[in-house]
């Protein structure tokens, strides 16, 4: 009995998250589902590899191992070795990245993205390209072929002759990819698609070469030119529009990195330059003009301008931008001249971290796909058999009692040997059979519908996350920087004296100056927003802990506090207490104020709900889930928010503490809910893994974006409805696609083992299995690329 330390399961279990890395290389060679699965199971063959995935969509495999064990050298001379060529797209001595529930490496430069992106689609265009000059010559060659075999038959001396040397160059140029697959696989002990179609039109072409020059073995007029010369076109025909449809797939990536801009204007030394965006360092100041793409991530350090963050966001009104302001590079400013000072860049970037999640969620696979896969390797054998057995069937049953129903061999046009009619049958089986759509039914419906949030400013990280969200029956929210802006704002200004609201607001916003307290911060900021000026002299200012402040502004005695310490100084407001009362019920943190010894008002501070807020829960309402609030705040500042936005009263958990937010999820799976919980903060992080689907806020911290199955880059509550019910499309399309390639390969496999009793198929099945062998692919690709369309 092998031990514990034998077991490689339980080495790789031991292995520690913190010493993992992870490697993405471009893989050349593929052709269908069978090959993912072969270079899949060969690279978790290689000791010190922890997980492997290959993505035929992509044609990348994603591998996490242990460098103390392994490197990219071995994995990539193991994929050669299982017949296909593999090539590195990580940058030298990627440095690990761990998370709670993955492991990644260090996200290229954006500029170095670019480059590999820009090489990619160099290749990609040249590929299809070839496949367009190929299709071109199987077309020309095989139209005169279809002529002479339909209307020209035995019409002239020497017609086999010259349907021969037309087929020839289709078999041969036509065909070279499929038949260097399935020699490269034959040679490593394997078979693929390639080699399905190869058998398939070789031994139709080698079948009528041999009724051309050696009509004696075969019977007179068996020939099937046409046969072998459309199986190779119809086939390549699908994959040229395959590899086109493909294209279109990651057509997010290449936006997202076309965003980057490619200088930038940096002062050093007092001298303004203009140097590449890789050299760009944190803290070098930068000036960008209007006009002009953000080059990285900042802050405003002078000027004002409005910034137009659709690109990364989705958001479609432009950003006003002051001092102090975050900036996120690629965004272009529209009409003001910015300072700025560099905060992050290269592979730090908000841009590059969408970039890397967007590239992760392509290249993962979604649950879903296990039994696609789990048949993928081993379909090609099978349908291997399934030929064999035709053959060897339909040989006894012609040579015993004749073709059915007719009991006859002249059913397909002549006096035709058995082991032709034995023979068709199984090259029928051989082209019908497609492990295409199987392989490329998820990944392509992952490439499109992460894409499309990307664009939408939802990030999505793959396959298992999709599977999870369209389960969600209910919706959990955080209060606090989800439903709220998370920041205190002034809402409220009541007097009720002669001195006017401006004139009290600016005493009062004078005396909170000398204040840290956030609510002070949200008075002064409140008074500068209604352009009010604050320069009269503070003196003898003095905090009040847990009651106010009180100073001397322009000669003026002023105090601001609690109704504690109104009492405290002996200074009624029975006129004050019904609007104090009111205030506070709607959440409100209300300020009474004093001016030179008796109460002349108050002002309120409150964090507001976010635009959009109620509206995004009315859709998830419409969506048939129910929502929940969360939020340590007492129970009627919560129940006020809540009754604003929509939420029943009954669905609000108050007062509940930080480290308790993730048993308040727990609590709601036990009853049977499949919970989604939006979040933003650093204490938000445990909910949103113990949650069914974590939605992080964008706009929040990079530990919750990291627990997160979702994130919403520019922190909108309606995204939450949006991603939703993205997801639920991606995962519905994803099973329209499995339908598809189940039922295509389920209905047409059987029709090609009795093709020959199929009396408007006959000796032309091979053509027509070509044909919907094809389409299947394209169908499958096509289906996907519908959620482009979405939201539209």
């Amino acid at each position: 009995m092998a031990t514990e330390a034998n077991n490689p399961i339980d080495q790789r279990r031991a292995i520690p998250q913190d010493s993992r890395c992870r490697a993405v290389f471009s893989l050349e060679g593929m052709t269908c589902a069978s090959c993912a699965m072969r270079i899949e199971k060969g690279l978790k063959k290689v000791p010190g590899v922890i997980n492997a995935q290959v993505n035929l969509a992509t044609e990348r495999a994603t591998v996490t191992y242990d460098p103390e064990q392994t490197g990219v050298e071995q994995m990539v001379q193991k994929v050669e070795a299982v017949g296909y060529k593999a090539m590195s797209l990580d940058q030298p001595a990627p440095r690990p990245v761990v998370t709670s529930s993955t492991v990644v490496s260090a996200a290229p430069l954006p500029s170095v993205a670019a480059q590999q992106e820009d090489e990619r689609s160099k290749r990609r265009q040249a590929e299809i390209l070839h496949k367009r000059n190929i299709l071109i010559l199987g077309v020309i060659l095989s139209l005169p072929i279809i002529v002479l075999t339909m209307f020209f038959l035995n019409r002239f001396p020497g017609e086999d002759s010259l349907l021969f040397a037309l087929t020839t160059p289709v078999w041969a140029i036509v065909g070279w990819e499929f038949h260097r697959g399935a020699l490269g696989t034959l040679r490593h002990g394997g078979a693929n698609m390639d080699t399905l179609i190869s058998v398939g039109s070789t031994a139709a072409y080698l079948m009528s070469g041999v009724g051309t020059f050696f009509p004696q073995f075969v019977g007179g007029g068996t020939i099937f030119y046409d046969t072998a010369a459309l199986i190779l076109t119809l086939i390549y025909l699908g994959k040229y529009l395959e590899a086109r449809a493909k294209g279109q797939t990651n057509e997010a990536i290449k936006k997202l990195i076309g965003l980057q801009a490619r200088t930038a204007r940096v002062k050093r030394r007092g001298q303004e330059e203009e140097i590449p965006i890789e050299n760009v360092q944190v803290g070098d100041e930068l000036i960008v003009r209007p006009g002009e793409k953000l080059p990285v991530d900042g802050v405003v350090l002078r000027g004002r301008s409005s910034v137009d963050e659709s690109m990364i966001t989705g958001e479609s009104l432009p950003v006003e931008k002051v001092e102090g302001d975050p900036l996120i590079g690629a965004t272009i400013n529209q009409r003001g001249l910015l300072h700025m000072r560099a905060t992050k860049v290269g592979a730090d970037t908000v841009l590059a971290n969408i970039i890397r999640l967007v590239e992760q969620a392509q290249g993962s696979k979604a649950p879903i796909q296990r039994l696609a896969d789990t048949i993928s390797g081993i379909f090609v054998p099978v349908v291997l058999v399934i030929a064999t057995l035709t053959f060897i069937t339909w040989a006894i049953v012609v040579n015993t009692i004749g073709i059915p129903p007719f009991g006859t061999t002249q059913a397909m046009g002549g006096a035709v040997s058995p082991w032709i009619i034995a023979m068709v049958a199984a090259i029928t089986v051989l082209v019908v059979a497609c492990p295409c759509a199987l392989g490329l039914a998820t990944p392509t419906a992952i490439m499109v519908g992460t894409g499309k949030g990307a664009e939408q400013g939802i990030l999505i990280k793959g396959g298992e996350s999709l599977e999870r969200i369209q389960a969600v029956g209910a919706v959990l929210l955080d209060k606090t920087g989800t439903i709220t802006k998370g920041k205190p704002e002034l809402t409220d200004v009541i007097t009720l004296s002669d001195t006017s609201e401006e004139e009290m607001l600016r005493l009062v916003a004078a005396t909170e100056q000398g204040s840290e307290h956030p609510l002070a911060a949200a008075v002064v900021d409140g008074a500068k927003a209604r352009g009010l000026t604050l320069n009269g002299s503070l003196e003898q200012f003095t905090a009040l802990v847990g009651r106010g402040v009180e100073a001397e502004v322009a000669g003026r005695a002023v105090l601001v506090g609690t109704r504690v310490l109104l009492n405290e100084r002996a200074l009624p407001f029975p006129s004050l207490e019904a609007q104090l009362a009111t205030l506070e019920e709607q959440g409100k943190t209300a300020m009474l104020v004093a001016l030179d010894g008796k109460a002349m008002g108050m002002v309120a501070v409150a964090d507001t709900v976010k635009v959009g807020s109620a509206e995004a829960i009315q859709q998830l309402h419409e969506q048939g889930l129910a929502v929940w609030m969360i939020t340590g705040d007492n129970r009627r500042t919560a129940q006020a928010i809540a009754t604003q936005v929509g939420i029943p009263a009954e669905r609000v958990l108050a007062e509940v503490l930080p480290q308790d937010k993730a048993n308040q999820v727990k609590r709601l799976q036990e009853q049977g809910w499949i919970v989604a919980f939006a979040g933003d903060g650093i204490n938000d992080a445990p909910a949103l893994v113990q949650a069914d689907a974590g939605i992080a806020m964008g706009t929040g911290t990079d530990i919750a974006m990291e627990a997160s199955d979702i994130t919403l880059v520019k922190g909108n509550l309606r995204s939450v409805a949006t991603a939703l019910a993205l997801s639920r499309a991606t995962l519905r399309t994803i099973k329209q696609n499995l339908f598809w390639a189940f039922a295509y390969n389920v209905i047409l496999i059987p029709l090609a083992i009795l093709s020959p009793m199929i009396p408007f198929l006959k000796e032309q099945a091979p053509i027509f299995a070509a044909a919907a062998m094809a389409l299947s692919s394209v169908t499958v690709v096509s289906n996907s690329l519908r959620l482009r369309r979405f939201g539209q």
